[in-house]
């Protein structure tokens, strides 16, 4: 499902953000990258999701080589990925219903299936009936649960989370953590960086450690 093949990553200033990094992971795994801050986490899945280019090596995503995808293909390519972001976006001034909605609305899709897909996705984080509601009436749990909702709205084959929980105590965190887990169950491939070692040992997945940008474990 993902490949790195001795990925490195230079920026123009001549800063190493990942070195000749390798692994493999599979259709429907479930995986953590964790590691110190700056220590090339964000820019691993930046590269998933083309927001950023290798420098060297080759990354292989559901069978597509992304140093060879043209500019003009990369929306299409994203639509396979889940983003979640320790931050996680929503627009304060619209619904949750909206929120969720967005990346349906910007693909152009009817409302009749907007609306069936957005309930199914809310459902499934245990949102269903607060869509009406705006971010700020939620809780900082139920609100990364809503930027989880957007996130597998176009039912992704991978989702790709950076520091998901950063903002949650500890056990909304462990909450958070096992809907990933719900969506893996049902084959979703999913990669997750956090700096929480406690909560990734309890959680029994493979776990990537990156350090100064090398991949030592």
């Amino acid at each position: 499902m993902l490949k790195f093949d001795h990925v490195s990553k230079r920026y123009s200033d001549g800063g190493d953000a990942l070195l000749d990094v390798s692994f493999h992971l599979k259709a429907g795994e479930m995986a953590f990258l964790t590691g110190h801050s700056g220590a090339g986490k964000s820019t691993l899945l930046k590269l998933i999701a083309m927001m950023e280019i290798s420098s060297r090596g080759n990354i292989l995503l559901d069978g597509q080589n992304l140093n060879q995808i043209p500019e003009n293909k990369i929306p299409f390519l994203r639509r396979k990925l889940g983003l979640i972001f320790q931050d996680n976006k929503l627009l304060q001034d619209r619904t949750i219903f909206d929120n969720v909605a967005l990346p349906l609305v910007v693909s152009g899709y009817g409302y009749q299936e907007i609306g069936r897909r957005v309930r199914a996705s809310l459902d499934k984080v245990g949102l269903l009936g607060k869509e009406k509601k705006y971010p700020q009436a939620l809780s900082g749990g139920e609100q990364q649960r809503v930027g989880i909702a957007r996130a597998v709205i176009n039912k992704p084959r991978i989702i790709l989370a950076d520091e998901p929980t950063g903002n949650l105590d500890p056990e909304l965190s462990a909450e958070v953590m096992h809907l990933f887990e719900q969506f893996q169950n049902v084959g979703v491939t999913v990669l997750i960086a956090s700096h929480d070692a406690e909560l990734l040992s309890q959680m029994g997945h493979r776990i990537l450690t990156l350090d100064h940008g090398q991949l030592i474990s």
